[in-house]
């Protein structure tokens, strides 16, 4: 029985789902689940990750299409934790233990929002392996000095290491979506807490790649910084040719200069 006899795929959620078993088995695969105490599936849809996951673990699966859980416990009895909820609205603290990994096809128009989500329990989170519009992909795993390097590609690397373990062409969904897909695989670092105030490197990543073509001493013009006291060369730079170090460094130098 394929996706189209089982659920409608609804376009609010962005669901398209894979038809493919191969490719699924290669997903669950990817992840050693001795490793960790709990791991949640996020958007099980119809449950062609869930019927692999279940052989290896015990998931909670937590999905916001009611249609699609009634379906789960209807034709994979053997699941025993599914919550209808929107992962995006949820506590994730009370389903989280000592170790945990998400797994999931994520809905492309949601997949940046569930990745910042994820960032807030980072250091409850050690492994990520999820779907992605093959673009999106790109862009959290590239590194500097690439025009697809970006706000998500600092963010999400200066907690993870970031890689993209293979592409899902568009033929293995139904309904098909219009672009090429990712499977992306984020691994926790060993950084528990940057070496600077957090909340001021957020907003200097975004405010430098807000205008990534003018170099920095011009992207931040909108922050009240003294350039002289601060690395003329770093100010020279352009975003994309900063690391997630050298974000570091400029937000000591402001937050220095500030206090």
């Amino acid at each position: 029985m394929n996706a189209k006899n089982k659920i409608r795929a609804k376009k609010k959620f962005g669901q398209n789902f894979l038809t493919n078993e191969d490719i699924a088995k290669k997903i669950v695969n990817s992840i050693n689940f001795q490793k960790y105490n709990r791991i949640l599936e996020l958007g099980p849809g119809t449950g062609m990750l869930s019927k692999y996951l279940i052989t290896v673990c015990d998931p909670i699966l937590i999905e916001i299409d009611e249609e699609a859980v009634c379906y789960l416990k209807k034709h994979i009895p053997q699941i025993n934790n599914i919550i209808l909820a929107d992962f995006l609205k949820i506590d994730l603290k009370p389903f989280l233990k000592n170790t945990n990994a998400i797994i999931g096809n994520f809905p492309y128009n949601i997949s940046t929002q569930i990745l910042f989500k994820i960032l807030n329990y980072k250091n409850n989170i050690q492994t990520v392996v999820g779907m992605f519009q093959k673009e999106v992909a790109e862009r959290i795993c590239s590194k500097p000095k690439s025009k697809k390097y970006g706000i998500i590609s600092v963010l999400i690397q200066a907690y993870y290491d970031a890689e993209i373990l293979f592409n899902v062409k568009k033929e293995n969904f139904f309904p098909q979506p219009k672009v090429e897909s990712s499977i992306i695989k984020l691994t926790r670092n060993n950084v528990k807490q940057l070496s600077c105030d957090e909340e001021l490197f957020k907003i200097l990543v975004k405010t430098s790649f807000n205008q990534r073509r003018k170099k920095l001493k011009n992207a931040l013009k909108t922050k009240i910084i003294d350039f002289e006291k601060i690395d003329l060369d770093l100010l020279n730079k352009r975003a994309e040719e900063l690391s997630v170090n050298d974000f570091i460094t400029l937000t000591n130098l402001v937050y220095k200069n500030e206090s």
